[in-house]
């Protein structure tokens, strides 16, 4: 295949992409209704559901102006030959691969962290300021950018440094020995990423003792789930919105509840929405979906072996030889297709995975209680509650509300027939 077929093919997907993600948001727009439907009251009112509009439709118009943006800045740098001409000044820097690689990706995420930077800095401040979702101040934004660069930068640095490594000594096997290294770096992660990276930005504090606690104990046990760990996250010194996660493996799993969810919910709301999540754990969604991660990535990692060292790749981008840097470049573009396949088949298992966790929750503690909860969870965050079902089919990783208040609903109906 040659360069130019190559480039053309690059700007296919590249175009590709971007109409149709525009085509889905215009679906989703369409598919907003004026007026209040009527499966929706008792869920929203008319004031909050006409707030709900504005802040998607302006959220919509904002998307639609950065996209474009960045779309048209990245199709002109492709088309000026951008890519080869910091390659080659970086080339010129020094003849080591590992350096030329991480000196040629560290300028490529500067550029884009200058570009997205103001259109990050308008939502923060503008919109979601707007209607009353960021609590975020100025030195907090700036201080999780810096910080969120730096360990970026180093983490980031040093796995790239490695799988460089690994291709230079591995030759095509490379992609093993960096399957290899991704995969005890995932697993550290899940184990430590609380303990390590959380606090560098949030504040986790034990759950004091309470009633809270007691009912949340009693359930674990109840369920045979051992629970050591249960933490508050300081998640309002930046949104209003409420959340709750569960994380780690073994002995280092947790629990950690948004104070704004202990704020916003009752306690058998709370305790409901938990049951979810220890569902997910019980059901083993968390081990199985980290393991398809993993796949995914050695997947991945041997189709990059297969293109790395196509000199028409590295052409196409601007480079006059096989460059490692520019055939990972040119890889992410072509590899878009497979990524957004896997990504419905992920997402797809994702909203199984939730109606499972749901069932749990309902038939181990009470599901009315977390549909309740869910309700004010997802009219507190401006929900779209009624997306049209190709976006929702695309994009979404969990059910919309009102289908699975529908499935919690029917396995309550269930319960109470048994």
């Amino acid at each position: 295949m040659n360069t130019e077929i190559i480039f053309v093919v690059i700007v296919v997907f590249l175009v590709a992409d971007f109409v149709v993600e525009r085509g889905l948001e215009w679906l989703n727009m369409r598919a907003m209704s004026p007026v209040l439907p009527a499966k929706l009251k008792g869920i929203y009112d008319e004031q909050e559901y006409g707030r709900f509009q504005d802040y998607k439709r302006e959220n919509n118009r904002f998307s639609l102006f950065s996209s474009v943006f960045s779309f048209v800045v990245m199709l002109v740098f492709l088309s000026l030959g951008g890519f080869g001409w910091w390659n080659c000044l970086v080339v010129g820097m020094t003849d080591n691969t590992i350096l030329q690689t991480l000196l040629f990706m560290l300028g490529i995420s500067l550029v884009s962290g200058i570009i997205t930077l103001p259109f990050n800095w308008y939502a923060t401040f503008h919109i979601e300021e707007k209607y009353g979702f960021n609590r975020t101040t100025v030195k907090t934004y700036v201080g999780d950018l810096l910080k969120g660069m730096i360990i970026s930068g180093i983490i980031g640095g040093v796995l790239l440094a490695a799988v460089v490594w690994f291709y230079e000594w591995a030759g095509p096997l490379f992609w093993l020995y960096a399957w290899g290294v991704v995969t005890l770096f995932s697993v550290f992660m899940s184990l430590f990423y609380s303990q390590l990276i959380v606090p560098l930005f949030n504040q986790q504090t034990p759950l004091e003792a309470g009633s809270l606690r007691t009912k949340i104990s009693d359930f674990a046990q109840r369920v045979g789930f051992k629970l050591d760990n249960i933490y508050v996250i300081d998640g309002s010194k930046r949104s209003t919105k409420a959340n709750a996660y569960f994380t780690g493996l073994g002995p280092k799993k947790r629990i950690v509840l948004y104070d704004t969810l202990i704020k916003d919910l009752t306690e058998e709301e709370i305790v409901a929405v938990l049951a979810h999540e220890v569902g997910h754990y019980k059901r083993k969604h968390t081990l199985q979906f980290m393991l398809a991660s993993l796949l995914q990535t050695g997947i991945m990692l041997w189709l990059f072996s297969l293109f790395v060292n196509l000199p028409a790749l590295s052409m196409a981008l601007g480079g006059e030889q096989a460059y490692f840097q520019l055939g990972l470049i040119g890889f992410a573009i072509l590899y878009t297709p497979v990524s957004m396949i896997l990504g419905l088949v992920m997402n797809a298992w994702s909203r199984r995975n939730e109606y499972e966790a749901d069932a749990f929750a309902a038939r181990n503690y009470d599901g009315n209680f977390l549909i309740s909860g869910l309700k004010k969870i997802s009219v507190k965050a401006l929900s779209n509650l009624t997306p049209h079902p190709v976006y929702e089919w695309v994009y979404y990783s969990h059910p919309s509300l009102l289908k699975r208040m529908g499935a919690i609903n029917a396995e309550w109906k269930t319960i109470v027939e048994e």
